[in-house]
């Protein structure tokens, strides 16, 4: 079995974002040459998400305005968190939206159903963070 390992960095100017990571993905695997097996793509941090569904930039928007009502960022006076913060809500959306995705590998491709791509969610940007992706297989 082998093993790959690497971190993607991104450092998105707005608060929050979705951005298409599938391709930097595919590319991670094509440098690893694993045919058969699992990639395992995180977040390494608390106020960001990895998640898969539809590149569509309408459910995008839908999916911005649903987090905000379920947690929205004001006013920061509601969240005890935010003693010299304002990112309480960020946490909160990314519990929503999920730490990792693991996708299957098969004949040296990711295995994503239809229009599923892997995104990157960022919900208290500003400032440079990591995405780990793990790779393990034949």
């Amino acid at each position: 079995m082998k093993s790959y390992r690497k971190e993607l960095f991104f450092e998105i100017p707005t608060r929050r974002a979705f951005i298409n990571i599938t391709p930097q993905v595919e590319k991670c695997l094509y440098e690893s040459k694993i045919k058969e097996g699992l990639v395992l793509i995180n977040a390494m941090h608390i106020t960001a998400s990895v998640f898969i569904n539809d590149d569509e930039s309408g459910l995008h928007h839908d999916y911005d305005v649903w987090l905000e009502k379920i947690a929205p960022h004001s006013p920061v006076s509601q969240y005890r968190h935010n003693v010299g913060e304002d990112n309480a809500d960020a946490h909160m959306k990314r519990q929503i939206m999920g730490r990792e995705v693991v996708v299957a590998i098969t004949e040296g491709k990711l295995d994503l159903g239809t229009w599923e791509q892997i995104f990157y969610g960022e919900f208290d940007g500003r400032r440079r963070k990591r995405v780990l992706v793990k790779i393990i297989g034949d």
